[in-house]
């Protein structure tokens, strides 16, 4: 762990900038799952593909972190809360449950190497490039959170807007289809696609 509280000890205010995600799951697997998933869609909304390394990178802290959530800080009755942002280059992830007497351990390396559990946070602390645990504020219970740069090529936080398609870019496209599709007619495989 990097650091016990947020930066400057107190939750960063939005800037005019940010996108934000905030969502209360079930703290059940299936809850864990759909935030897992929700997280990648909207990151992939926000301009970070399925594929990009910081989609995937920050959909497994989520994994690691929501499982956590639900394994460890399960208070029955009770839901876990998951608060995304993207701003200024940097996506943090913040997982809220309501076990407060159950903290994470300091230095996630001191696991047994046997265990079949007791990665998760050693796997959090290698992929994000700050992480940490505060308590929460309202309620009995505490945030698991974790940054990540996630810079965009061109320009940050704003959406792809597909161009609308002109009259020749309509013609081109349908001539494209045409001429493959009339290189493809049986008869004229016999003259390697080419007609005389």
């Amino acid at each position: 762990m990097k650091s016990a509280t947020p930066p400057n000890g107190h939750m960063p205010q939005p800037s005019a900038l940010e996108r934000a995600f905030t969502m209360r799951f079930t703290s059940t697997p299936r809850g864990a799952r759909l935030a897992r998933r929700l997280v990648s869609h909207r990151l992939n909304d926000w301009g970070h593909p399925y594929t990009s390394p910081v989609n995937e990178t920050l959909t497994l802290i989520t994994a690691e972190l929501t499982a956590n959530a639900v394994r460890h800080g399960h208070v029955p009755g009770r839901d876990f809360h998951l608060h995304l942002t993207l701003a200024e280059g940097i996506a943090r992830i913040e997982v809220t449950d309501t076990r407060a007497e159950k903290q994470p351990l300091a230095s996630p390396s001191t696991t047994d190497s046997l265990s079949e559990s007791g990665r998760g946070l050693l796997l959090v602390a290698v992929l994000a490039d700050d992480w940490g645990v505060s308590p929460r504020w309202a309620a009995p219970g505490k945030t698991v959170w974790a940054e990540l740069h996630a810079r965009t090529k061109g320009h940050p936080l704003t959406h792809w807007v597909a161009p609308e398609p002109t009259d020749l870019d309509l013609l081109l496209a349908t001539a494209s289809l045409l001429r493959d599709d009339l290189g493809s007619r049986p008869e004229d495989a016999s003259h390697g696609g080419r007609r005389q």
